[in-house]
């Protein structure tokens, strides 16, 4: 990548004319890398779509209730306040990265396939759950439980009612235009330090982009979000935590995880072409089909990229912490609504704790107790006797 300036192309180029980082001349280039974005970014759709679809058409999509904790009013309040903002802000989303640049220009803007592109993140948002539950969602809030139950091969303890459950209200709508907005605001931090020190060279102003992004999710998640009770991290590593101990504890690696993917995403709308095309749209021009073929391949390529920055900087080391949790706070067992049904009080079963297995559907179970409860038509595996003189 260099750092020379763009042509100055307004209706394609995202980012200010002085402010793109060219990744290069305009050589007319094969349409191998973005065909290849766009079957991923139509598989990754495709799947979404199907789990989606099984959710919403089976047992699972029921809500799970708050349970018998009330929360306090002030929580309350702040919940159906933000909520209300989220849902209004999508209209205005859509009509200023969608409509308006569509009636200006007639295409559809780098900006707003990034609004759909990161909307439909949001498919992978409990997927950190996938093997142990270590985050939680307060189910005062609406939620038809969630589509973990409907992905292939999940681990963590779910059934109808008794599940990971996502605040749709606000998840579905705040995911496409909340980390769009984000995306910008870091593009803006990435001009800046430019700007500032105008040697540094790319990697330096990713470094940068993470930097801010771990403190900006500190500010936004551990200490507004958090606190005012929109989802928890029980399992999080208190050594690795701010305010350990709490409902709002905080574990630092949250921050480089989201900083990862948000780095990403930001590298991605910043470091254009001289026409304003990400890494993932080379050879676009090659593609034959039409004005709607070729939007259409762009689109998934886009998504793809934004897709497998989530999967790689998030879902997969999430994994590893979920494997080594510290016991569940009591400030968050005593809550109710943060417990999504799974574990605690009335349950039967015992919380995630590093002295037991992990908890599944298909797995022994430790009761409160002590006795171990197989899942049905399960027997304990026998020892089988070494064979002696032989």
């Amino acid at each position: 990548m260099s750092g020379q300036q763009g042509e100055k192309r307004p209706s394609v180029v995202t980012e200010p004319p002085e402010a793109v980082a060219a990744l290069g001349s305009r050589v007319r280039p094969k349409s191998r890398p973005v065909r290849m974005w766009a079957l991923l970014g139509g598989a990754i759709l495709l799947f979404q779509i199907s789990v989606w679809a099984r959710w919403i058409s089976g047992p699972n999509f029921e809500r799970v209730p708050a349970g018998p904790s009330d929360p306090p009013t002030l929580m309350k309040a702040v919940l159906i306040t933000w909520t209300v903002v989220i849902i209004l802000g999508l209209p205005a989303g859509v009509y200023f990265f969608i409509v308006r640049p569509w009636r200006r220009e007639r295409r559809i803007t780098l900006d707003g396939m990034l609004l759909v592109s990161c909307g439909l993140l949001f498919f992978q948002d409990p997927l950190l759950n996938y093997f142990n539950t270590w985050s939680t969602y307060n189910t005062w809030m609406w939620n038809q439980g969630s589509w973990v139950l409907d992905v292939p091969g999940w681990r963590s303890f779910g059934e109808p009612g008794r599940m990971m459950a996502e605040p749709l209200l606000m998840n579905a709508p705040g995911y496409s235009y909340g980390v769009l907005l984000c995306t910008i605001l870091g593009c803006w931090v990435m001009r800046r330090a430019k700007a500032r020190w105008p040697g540094i060279s790319n990697a330096g102003l990713i470094g940068v982009l993470i930097v801010w992004t771990f403190f900006f999710d500190l500010v936004i998640e551990g200490l507004f979000l958090m606190p005012m009770g929109l989802f928890t991290y029980p399992g999080a590593i208190r050594s690795l935590s701010i305010n350990a101990g709490t409902y709002y504890q905080w574990p630092v690696y949250e921050g480089l995880m989201w900083g990862g993917v948000q780095a990403g995403l930001c590298a991605l709308r910043y470091f254009t072409d001289d026409r304003g095309r990400t890494f993932v749209e080379r050879g676009l021009d090659q593609v034959r089909g039409g004005f709607l073929r070729q939007q259409g391949t762009r689109f998934l390529a886009v998504f793809a990229a934004c897709s497998v920055f989530f999967f790689v900087f998030y879902n997969l080391p999430a994994q590893w912490f979920a494997m080594h949790t510290d016991p569940w706070p009591a400030d968050i067992q005593k809550r109710s609504y943060f417990m999504m049904g799974i574990c605690g009080d009335g349950t039967g079963r015992l919380c995630p704790d590093p002295s037991l297995p992990i908890s599944g559907n298909d797995v022994a179970t430790i009761t409160p107790d002590g006795r171990v409860v197989l899942p049905p038509g399960r027997e304990l595996p026998k020892i089988i006797p070494f064979d002696k003189g032989r």
